[in-house]
């Protein structure tokens, strides 16, 4: 493939990440936060302590401040907010579904200047045995996937895995779901994680993988890699270091079962094709029928909804460990396709379901705001700076 071709694939990003003068301690390892305890002058004998108790008020207790951290002393507490803070994501916006569904725009500084900051979505579903929150990996998106709405955007830059776990840390924090609490699903409100928000998480694979070994830590955020689950347009390269390297669940967003209309669908398929993309699932470390890989395919009026294409379906996944999530198109301003009939949408189903694979009909959630599969972008950008100001307001008063 040419340069020019690949190009149009795949976007260039804007700008690269600046970090404030005084950086956030968030989405560092333990190792790294013991090497930045070093550069302020903590004795060898006493970083790893430091660290791990650094470890634990950030990811275990939710502390937003270096004076919660009771058991750290004072005069260590002072030298850590003279040099670092623990600061995640700014609320500037939050939109609460008529179901529940809560969307929240967050602004991400870049450097010290206000002007520059940028933003991204992020979106919590609570369901009656779990709530999953669906996280960015980037702010606007490498690809351009014809039915997507986020796929309309530039691709500004990669988020850091600061920026990424911050995510995680801002619905804890809105939901006060950091102490032990009674719910249906046990004693938390997030329970699952989808890397499934704005960007290809696996064009930005380091900062993805660094913090979701803090959120899948025991000691750290805590959730199960079999309740974390990173979707990818095909980035095969990556694939399999997602397996050995992170091990959380696999989605691949196929969406097509013949090369030529995945090209119009999801163009990264002119560099890694379907014979490619589906070897890497084949050979993806952990997968079984108990870990197996979802695929998820976007319901697509008079485009890939016949019952030919759920045959072939049925044909490209033989010898996967797979199940098939069926997408309902959510509709967005300016798109060019119309979501399959539900009849359609229940045979096609059926004829998976009867070929021996589970294909469950995902429930559009969060429609009204612009928070469903495919439609994250960040609306508050034609809102003038009055409106935002007062949007940003009543986020942090709620």
């Amino acid at each position: 493939m040419t340069l020019a071709a690949a190009a149009q694939l795949e976007k260039t990003p804007l700008e690269t990440y600046v970090p404030p003068a005084k950086p956030s301690l968030i989405g560092l390892s333990r190792a790294e936060l013991a090497e930045r305890l070093g550069h302020i002058g903590v004795a060898p004998a006493q970083r790893k302590m430091r660290a791990q108790q650094l470890w634990n008020w950030m990811y275990l207790r939710g502390a937003r401040d270096f004076s919660e951290m009771t058991n750290v002393s004072k005069e260590m507490r002072a030298q850590l907010g003279e040099h670092f803070t623990v600061d995640r994501p700014e609320v500037v916006a939050e939109q609460i579904s008529n179901d529940g569904t809560r969307k929240w725009l967050l602004r991400l500084p870049s450097g010290d200047d206000v002007q520059k900051a940028h933003e991204v979505e992020c979106v919590y579903i609570p369901e009656t045995d779990r709530g999953t929150l669906c996280v960015s990996s980037q702010v606007g998106c490498t690809l351009n996937c014809s039915f997507c709405h986020t796929g309309t955007q530039r691709l500004v830059r990669n988020l850091t895995a600061g920026e990424i776990i911050g995510q995680v840390m801002v619905a804890r924090d809105r939901l006060n779901d950091w102490v032990d609490r009674e719910t249906p699903n046990g004693n938390r409100l997030v329970t699952n994680i989808v890397m499934m928000g704005m960007g290809e998480p696996l064009y930005n694979f380091e900062a993805v993988r660094d913090a979701l070994l803090i959120v899948t830590d025991n000691e750290g955020i805590g959730i199960s890699r079999r309740r974390v689950t990173l979707s990818t347009s095909g980035v095969v390269p990556n694939i399999i270091r997602t397996g050995e390297e992170i091990g959380v669940m696999l989605a691949i967003s196929l969406h097509a079962v013949r090369d030529e209309l995945r090209d119009e669908l999801v163009p990264l398929n002119r560099k890694y094709p379907l014979k490619e993309l589906l070897q890497a699932c084949r050979d993806y470390p952990g997968a079984s029928n108990a870990r197996r890989i979802t695929f998820e395919y976007v319901m697509l009026k008079g485009v890939n909804d016949s019952l030919d294409d759920a045959r072939r379906l049925v044909q490209l996944l033989k010898g996967i460990p797979a199940k098939i999530n069926l997408i309902p198109f959510n509709p967005w301003p300016g798109s060019a396709y119309e979501c399959s009939d539900w009849d359609q949408i229940e045979k096609f189903s059926e004829y998976i379901f009867n070929a021996g694979y589970s294909s469950p009909v995902r429930t559009p959630r969060g429609r009204d705001i612009l928070a469903a599969c495919g439609q994250l972008k960040s609306e508050t950008e034609k809102l003038s700076v009055r409106e935002r100001d007062a949007l940003r307001a009543m986020a942090m008063t709620d």
